[in-house]
């Protein structure tokens, strides 16, 4: 569930026992995805649905808390060092479960009963927490300043860091990019190719594959030919991958094109992410973690509008075919220029 990121929630995660606020937002979910499983065995009636937008609401805002403390909380589990091996670890695990546990198992839970996997949920949240708690963290410096002042700081630091800064921004430009290619994806993949269901569907199997081998290959990749060239790679991963489905009138294609852009992706994520838990001071990391990311998250609803209202602008002047592959085209030539400024702009070593 994607929302924007609050920088303002930051300030909380760098006030409090990180360790605890992960648990008690675990719980909080657990709670909420009960409620919504007494919903799903509730007969239909018009405020259901304002009650469950308001749970998926509440659910959401409970995990952007829950997500940004666990990124923040990461350099106090692990070494310097080790940051690489843990987060594409974290992200590997994330995508095996999230993208081929996940949906074939709640598919075998719906049939049996519609309230199921929403019960499941709730008991693993709950285990998730207990297993939070046990964690033993060495004690870290609380923000003793009011909450305003504490959010300025946050902004201050980020200002006063032009390379983070960068990075945001360029974060930014990827996931507009990225989402206003995902936007016309399924049209490209139907109109365009002309892919059955099941066809699509192993399409998106090879992009899945592709985010777990480059959270798995991320650590080792870096240590071989470094973080600085790595960042050089992901970026242009993503605009050949784009490119290339942009040209392309095969679906085997596609799945190879998307299994490098999401390869890339994840590369690009961990070498960022273990970038900034090194460089950010722990007592800050909560706030200007999470304005980074606001960058990164604001910049989707964007790309997603902007990527439909293309399409729609260009079909008339030169047919639906060549406007649906236009998005991946541009999102290959943006690519190239990100590559361009990262390579005079983005110096991490």
């Amino acid at each position: 569930m994607a929302l924007v990121r609050d920088p303002g929630l930051s300030v909380v995660i760098d006030r409090v026992d990180r360790r605890k606020l992960i648990a008690r937002a675990d719980l909080l979910r657990a709670v909420i995805a009960f409620a919504i499983m007494l919903l799903a065995l509730q007969e239909y009636h018009a405020g259901a649905v304002w009650l469950l937008a308001g749970l998926a609401f509440l659910l959401g805002s409970a995990e952007v808390i829950r997500d940004n403390a666990a990124q923040t909380i990461l350099p106090s589990i692990v070494a310097p060092e080790d940051l690489e091996k843990a987060n594409g670890q974290l992200w590997s695990t994330e995508q095996l479960t999230g993208q081929f546990i996940g949906p074939p198992l709640a598919g075998v839970l719906i049939a049996a009963g519609i309230a199921l996997p929403f019960g499941l949920h709730a008991g693993f949240l709950v285990l998730a927490a207990g297993l939070v708690w046990l964690i033993t963290l060495r004690p870290t410096i609380k923000v003793q300043a009011g909450f305003g002042q504490a959010l300025l700081e946050g902004i201050a630091f980020m200002r006063s860091d032009a390379l983070l800064l960068r990075l945001a921004i360029v974060l930014g430009i990827a996931n507009f990019i990225a989402t206003a290619t995902l936007t016309v994806q399924v049209l490209f993949a139907q109109d365009v190719l002309n892919l059955s269901p099941a066809a699509y569907g192993l399409v998106l199997s090879a992009a899945a594959v592709g985010a777990i081998s480059g959270s798995l290959l991320a650590p080792w990749l870096t240590r071989l030919f470094g973080i600085q060239l790595c960042l050089f790679l992901s970026i242009a991963g993503w605009g050949v991958g784009y490119a290339t489905i942009g040209l392309t009138s095969q679906g085997i294609v596609m799945g190879c094109a998307l299994y490098g852009v999401m390869a890339a992706a994840m590369l690009w994520n961990v070498i960022t992410v273990s970038w900034r838990q090194r460089r950010i001071p722990s007592e800050l990391l909560g706030r200007v973690n999470s304005i980074y990311r606001f960058f990164g998250w604001g910049s989707m609803p964007l790309g997603a509008l902007a990527g439909g209202l293309l399409v729609a602008v260009l079909e008339d002047d030169i047919g639906r075919e060549m406007a649906i592959r236009a998005p991946f085209l541009l999102a290959g030539l943006c690519c190239a220029a990100l590559l361009v400024y990262a390579i005079f702009k983005l110096r991490l070593d």
